[in-house]
């Protein structure tokens, strides 16, 4: 199958430091290579792919700093780039929320749109509403609930290649935070629980510049107490080891997390979830099997303490299981096919996706 992978151009895929929705794509483009798919990746010049590369920067724009003043620009050119020769392609699969709709829905094409982020905020329903015909995916059922009524082909958990952590049976003592620093990560929620235990937490996290402040005037101020230790923004060869090496991984989340890649990256290592029940959480996390989901910091606390009931190898074999990229591209591969064998149909006759008059 011809498929055109079309990432967002903020981090290169992969990314070099953090970026979830670019790392995914990555995963999900060297899957499909491996699986002898054609597979096209539009994305910035400095990713690294084993599939056809179409640059459309020169590098991602994030690391691009002050000399961008308006990245819209440059993703309006990235759909044009990506939908100007359409017969070369089966299917093109959007990693760009909604930005593209407009276009995509004059195209003769096959498309279809993964929605990385929350669909819970009020200005999405109206143009979601507008655009209802979209065949879009989620990364987990919760992810759904506000827009329920879109047309969703499919829920596909993202995945990980088997071989990018080691599994580590004997780990350190200390509990793990990663991610980024912003109330709904809630650090403050996992420094509280550190200090409830009495257990060392480090933190390996970035800071956007939309959360400088709250960095400086919520966060900072509690990095200097003796159980905290700050790492910092760290990449994927660092992640392994920091996670590997941890007793269990705090995930106090404090909104709808659509999917959270970093708890399959935990199961990965073998490193079980002490999560908060929101969003996707129940539906990564197997409470008591490969981890707990609490609904407050003194239930967080409390799971701490229940840590060493739990299996790494079982954490492992889960991750094996349900949380591979084979999986998530075999996954996606289906949904191709059904979307693909669809429009070909209508052309004899059946009714398939089409645009509102």
């Amino acid at each position: 199958m011809r498929i055109a992978q079309v990432a967002p151009l903020y981090e290169s895929v992969p990314p070099q430091l953090y970026g979830g929705t670019e790392r995914i794509v990555s995963y999900l483009t060297e899957e499909l290579v491996r699986q002898e798919q054609d597979v096209t990746l539009f994305a910035s010049g400095d990713s690294v792919t084993k599939a056809r590369l179409v640059p459309v920067t020169e590098q991602a724009l994030r690391l691009q700093g002050a000399r961008i003043r308006d990245p819209i620009a440059h993703h309006v050119r990235l759909i044009e780039l990506a939908l100007r020769e359409p017969d070369q392609f089966d299917i093109f699969h959007f990693h760009l929320d909604h930005l593209h709709f407009p276009l995509v829905r004059r195209t003769p094409s096959v498309c279809l749109t993964t929605l990385h982020g929350r669909l819970d905020i009020p200005d999405l329903a109206p143009l979601f509403q507008e655009f209802s015909e979209m065949p879009v995916v989620s990364i987990s059922d919760s992810q759904r609930v506000p827009l329920s009524w879109l047309n969703w082909c499919g829920t596909v958990y993202h995945g990980l290649p088997e071989d990018l952590y080691n599994f580590i049976e004997t780990p350190d003592d200390y509990l793990a935070f990663i991610g980024r620093i912003c109330p709904e990560k809630g650090l403050d929620r996992a420094i509280e629980v550190a200090e409830k235990t009495g257990r060392k937490l480090k933190i390996a996290a970035k800071v956007d510049p939309v959360d400088q402040e709250y960095f400086s005037n919520e966060i900072e101020p509690l990095l200097n107490r003796p159980l905290i230790e700050f790492v910092g923004e760290i990449g994927e060869e660092e992640k392994g080891e920091f996670l590997g090496n941890a007793a269990a991984l705090l995930f106090p989340i404090d909104w709808p997390e659509p999917f959270g890649l970093v708890m399959i990256e935990a199961l990965a290592c073998g490193t079980p979830v002490i999560a908060f029940d929101s969003g996707s959480v129940p539906e990564i996390v197997e409470s008591e099997l490969t981890g707990f989901v609490v609904s407050d910091v003194e239930g967080a606390a409390s799971a701490v303490g229940r840590i060493s009931s739990l299996s790494r190898w079982k954490c492992r074999e889960t991750f094996e299981q349900r949380f591979t990229a084979s999986r998530m591209a075999s996954d996606y591969l289906d949904i191709y096919h059904r979307l693909v064998s669809r429009r070909e149909g209508d052309d004899a006759g059946i009714t398939v996706f089409r645009p509102a008059a």
